[in-house]
């Protein structure tokens, strides 16, 4: 055989493979239960539940305006950052078990039982400062929490999981929820990285605009999959510009993050001597990024590093990196993806930590007293083919952003039925052994 035709056979096994993969997703998928939920939930309906929790929040975006009813905003790139005041109704604690975003079966929600929408008001940017303003004033510490999602998120997805954080951690933080462009779509993994990009800068100025805010005592950042890389680029960005990170930006909590290790290593370094105190939320159980790794041909990424070798574990001591290591945790989606928030235990230990300054440990979960160093990664791809394959092993997780999996599997992979032999092999330009495999 020559060697042409063995780069093409191996071509074609890899695709074989890739495609193999696509399935065993799609059955991950299946696996993971249930479906979609009702979109465009923000419409405010009337407040019926008395007994319900109501979480308010400060939202800052850079995306495009809806003229959707109930959705608000669109996962498309907006010229300007907009501001929005949203009010969430949560159902009481019989009724949800803490950690589970319940969203309505049907609409109009019903905040006896469902997460609801109360107010959704866009508003000003001078309007958003006083909003802050007041929520920090009733702050018992002056402190901020802010929320960064991450990859395949709708608005309303990232609006749901913080008013959810808020409530099971019990953060007296003022809660303020920074949500980038994202098209929720799973093979728009190439644009919602270059929406990051695109909103580092509004995310840098909303940091220097609370460092400069006399009333902010302290300020916390938790971030999810692809939304660490906004939160370490801007502040990266912000160290340099500023020479240094300023001393109440205490806590950045990365759940899952979607970063290059090597790349992590200097964003730590350009952030200088003081840094905020990182702490990483990892499961080694968690069968997404199993399948991720396993795409991209066994090679290590951040996520499959070992803390135990060098240079790692010296790297982590030295950076003073903490990481809780959820591997023993039983909580969340059957791929063990989304423990940071949907674990009792864990998210409860987030607003500990935020609200009264208790240091994060794996003892405070249960998990012994040796804290395993490791970090999650997703691959980055984009619309193709190996997107999919790639993209799909972090979105496929979340339940509620499978809706066009299918959709999206058969544009890629053609309608099913018997398959049309190359044109070599129709011209008899190859032998009959090579067109076989």
């Amino acid at each position: 055989m020559s060697r042409t035709n063995k780069v093409v056979d191996r071509t074609r096994t890899r695709l074989h493979r890739g495609l193999q993969t696509i399935l065993l997703i799609a059955a991950l998928a299946t696996a993971g239960g249930c479906g979609g939920h009702p979109k465009n939930v923000l419409t405010p309906v009337a407040d019926s539940a008395p007994k319900s929790t109501k979480v308010k929040m400060l939202v800052t975006t850079t995306r495009s305006r809806s003229t959707i009813p109930g959705e608000m905003f669109t996962g498309e790139r907006a010229l300007a950052p907009a501001f929005a005041d949203i009010t969430v109704s949560i159902p009481p604690a019989n009724v949800r078990k803490v950690g589970e975003v319940a969203w309505p079966r049907r609409l109009p929600s019903n905040p006896a039982t469902d997460f609801a929408t109360l107010k959704a008001d866009e508003i000003t940017r001078d309007e958003a400062k006083k909003w802050l303003s007041a929520s920090v004033r009733k702050s018992p510490d002056g402190s901020v929490l802010v929320f960064i999602h991450g990859f395949n998120n709708r608005f309303e997805d990232s609006v749901y999981r913080f008013a959810q954080i808020v409530q099971d951690s019990g953060v007296h933080s003022a809660p303020v929820l920074v949500t980038w462009p994202s098209r929720g779509s799973l093979l728009a993994y190439g644009y919602d990285r270059e929406s990051t990009n695109y909103t580092r800068n509004a995310l840098e100025t909303l940091f220097q605009y609370l460092a400069k805010d006399p009333e902010v005592k302290e300020v916390s950042i938790l971030a999810h999959s692809m939304g660490n890389w906004l939160a370490l680029e801007s502040l990266r960005q912000m160290a340099i510009r500023n020479g240094r990170l300023p001393a109440k930006f205490e806590n950045v909590m990365l759940a899952s993050p979607d970063v290059d290790v090597d790349v992590f290593r200097q964003q730590i370094v350009d952030m200088g001597k003081q840094h905020p105190k990182f702490t990483l939320f990892v499961s080694r159980d968690d069968r997404a990024l199993a399948v991720s790794r396993r795409v991209w041909g066994d090679v290590a990424r951040l996520g499959a590093i070992d803390p135990e070798q060098s240079p790692f574990k010296k790297e982590l001591a030295d950076s003073q990196i903490t990481v809780i290591d959820l591997t023993k945790v039983k909580a969340g989606d059957r791929l063990n993806h989304g423990k940071f928030a949907e674990s009792p235990e864990v998210v409860q230990l987030i607003g500990a930590r935020i609200s009264d300054g208790q240091t994060l440990t794996d003892s405070k979960v249960g998990l012994g007293d040796k804290i395993l160093a490791a970090t999650t990664s997703t691959a980055a791809a984009a619309g193709s083919a190996a997107g999919l394959i790639l993209a799909a092993p972090v979105a496929v997780v979340d339940v509620d952003t499978r809706d066009n999996y299918a959709s999206q599997v058969s544009g890629l992979t053609g309608p099913t039925g018997p398959k049309r032999k190359p044109a070599a092999c129709r011209s008899g330009l190859r032998s009959q052994e090579a067109c076989a495999r």
